[in-house]
């Protein structure tokens, strides 16, 4: 006889970060600093997903998705069911490029645009977009007008 359960509860918890310790976001550069810290120095695409409270804590973090060289394909069902499953108030999304060059290409601002809606419609606001690489330096969407 085959025994049936059912999952009652899925929690995230950011286990490489210390009980007492706090990850706050009040802008684009805290931000960066957080994602390069997990994703910095990939050797493939990672994108990235930030779970924020209302008071812009980072409650969670997602590795959403590890694709090759100079790409990875983002769905957003899997960006936003990180933030759902955390009761998330809204979102920073990030990701690197291998080579390090932090410039988006067109499909980082479409994607950018497509998570931005998808976030509209589900109520969970995505803050910005940031590529990151291993010095911390980085490119915000948000800074640069492209959401």
């Amino acid at each position: 006889m085959e025994t049936v359960y059912e999952v009652v509860k899925i929690k995230q918890v950011i286990k490489e970060v210390e009980a007492d310790e706090a990850f706050i976001v009040r802008s684009p550069e805290d931000g960066a600093k957080v994602a390069a810290s997990f994703i910095g120095d990939e050797d493939r695409e990672v994108f990235f997903v930030m779970c924020l409270n209302t008071k812009n804590q980072v409650i969670a973090v997602h590795r959403c998705h590890v694709g090759s060289l100079n790409m990875s394909v983002v769905a957003p069902r899997e960006v936003f069911k990180s933030a759902i499953l955390n009761n998330s108030a809204s979102i920073i999304v990030s990701h690197q490029h291998p080579s390090q060059n932090v410039s988006p290409s067109s499909e980082d601002i479409s994607v950018t645009k497509r998570l931005v809606d998808c976030g509209r419609i589900l109520g969970v606001e995505v803050l910005d977009h940031i590529i990151v690489n291993a010095k911390a330096e980085y490119y915000s969407m948000r800074e640069k007008g492209k959401m």
